[in-house]
């Protein structure tokens, strides 16, 4: 491992070569000075760069001139990406996080990586920090086709326990000092209070397992489960973020009843709402990172006992079909992400059970529960994944449910007026089979309506 002052002394075209294939860490750990270097030297050209939610001060990296050098894949989209992905500047790489790993391996192969890390530890190693995902994969395959390997050491990343690799896998080392891309805590709206209550008290007991992630739904989660009073919970997740560390300082997270039976909560990807959590990750024994093919692999989530997953999506039509990562067909807003893996593990798990919880219309007032999902259109989750919807207006559980009855149930998470639209959708249509059936004393089958649960 050499140290450098500057990343311009490695950052140019006698190492950065045409044809190069660079993986960079994302989210908290993103190599924020590699990757501005990288955009601000003209005479870098025809490279790819792969990348899972790359955060920071990187606006230039997606600027259409980097982008007539640069050549991006992106894994997952965010406010840096998203104009370039959805202008025809970058391309949008669609899989799952569990599966990135064995694409990098196989398909992808970098010979570059650029990563951010803390440390070394005294057995010389050094942390992987707050986002391990595919990056020890990225390591591994370029190393082995003899590739270069460069590194920033900021001074704010945590030495995050788990996710480590030997110094010597480190080509070139630069120190750096800036602040930790956060997500700021959201308060919790009336809607999503309400989410939150509904799945705590049907979904979240002594011994659950729990993933989650960032936003106002987490934190409205985390509010019931403490108000409740759950104990003994157990944390598998590929995001932690502040909600769950509120979980685990309190004491009800003790993670022995997990496959493992570990006494720490484990994760693939750590994103904070300030500095001080990031503090809180360091050398922290009660959490723990792991690649994402081991947090996301499907039966490693399935082993999890009462594996209770929870996620967001953008819409859910009246088939059951669910949608996260687009906006149209072809305008990428996020990406595919881990939400399949979880939502498909968790329905496997015994006991388990998986959640999509949105809130009934976007903050513009449209209905997220619609009678047709966009033509098109990328699903994270299918109709026949069975899949637990929450709305403030309620849960619906499509379990046991046949088309006609679930759809009459999913219209029942929406607004009133929308709900109204979409009942008389159901019952002109010659498709839908006895939808009336549906209903057991008024009320749709699967259903728990908020003022009921």
């Amino acid at each position: 491992m050499k140290k450098i002052k500057n990343p311009e002394e490695v950052i140019n075209p006698s190492v950065i070569k045409p044809g190069s294939r660079i993986y960079a860490a994302g989210n908290a750990a993103t190599p924020q000075r590699l990757l501005s270097a990288l955009a601000a030297d003209d005479d870098i050209e025809q490279v790819e760069l792969l990348g899972v939610l790359l955060l920071g001060d990187i606006e230039a990296l997606f600027s259409e001139a980097s982008c007539r050098r640069i050549t991006h894949r992106v894994i997952f989209n965010g406010p840096a990406s998203r104009a370039a992905t959805n202008q025809d500047r970058a391309k949008y790489q669609l899989m799952h996080l569990s599966d990135i790993p064995r694409q990098l391996r196989s398909y992808l192969q970098p010979d570059l990586a650029f990563l951010t890390v803390s440390g070394p530890d005294n057995g010389g190693n050094f942390s992987l920090g707050t986002t391990v995902e595919a990056v020890l994969a990225a390591v591994e395959t370029v190393k082995r086709a003899g590739g270069v390997v460069i590194a920033e050491r900021n001074a704010r990343m945590p030495f995050v326990l788990g996710g480590t690799i030997p110094g010597d896998m480190i080509d070139y080392l630069v120190d750096t000092d800036y602040p930790l891309p956060v997500s700021p805590i959201k308060s919790p709206d009336e809607a999503a209070r309400r989410i939150g209550q509904i799945i705590a008290r049907h979904y979240i007991q002594d011994g659950t397992t729990l993933q989650y992630g960032i936003g106002q739904v987490p934190e409205a989660v985390t509010d019931a489960i403490l108000a409740k009073g759950v104990k003994d919970l157990g944390i598998h997740t590929e995001l932690f973020a502040d909600a769950m560390q509120r979980l685990v300082e309190v004491g009800v997270v003790s993670n022995r009843h997990t496959f493992t039976h570990t006494n720490f909560a484990m994760s693939s990807i750590f994103l904070a709402g300030d500095q001080e959590g990031y503090d809180w990750l360091d050398y922290n024994s009660s959490v723990q990172s792991r690649p994402c093919d081991y947090t996301n692999h499907i039966l490693n989530i399935a082993r999890q006992p009462r594996m209770v997953a929870i996620n967001g999506a953008i819409g859910v039509d009246l088939h059951g079909n669910i949608w996260a990562d687009s906006l149209q067909a072809r305008k990428i807003f996020s990406g595919v992400g881990g939400q399949s893996d979880f939502l498909r593990g968790a329905a496997l798990s015994p006991g388990g059970v998986p959640i999509i919880a949105l809130k009934s219309t976007t903050s513009d007032g449209a209905s997220k529960i619609v009678d047709k999902c966009p033509e098109g259109i990328t699903t994270t989750a299918i109709a026949a994944d069975q899949v637990v919807i929450v709305t403030e207006h309620g849960a619906f559980d499509p379990r046991g449910l046949a088309f006609s009855e679930r759809a009459v149930g999913i219209a029942h998470l929406a607004e009133p007026e929308i709900r109204e639209q979409l009942l008389k959708e159901i019952y002109d249509s010659p498709e839908f089979h006895h939808p009336a059936k549906a209903l057991k004393d008024g009320v749709p089958k699967g259903i728990t309506p908020y003022e009921t649960s």
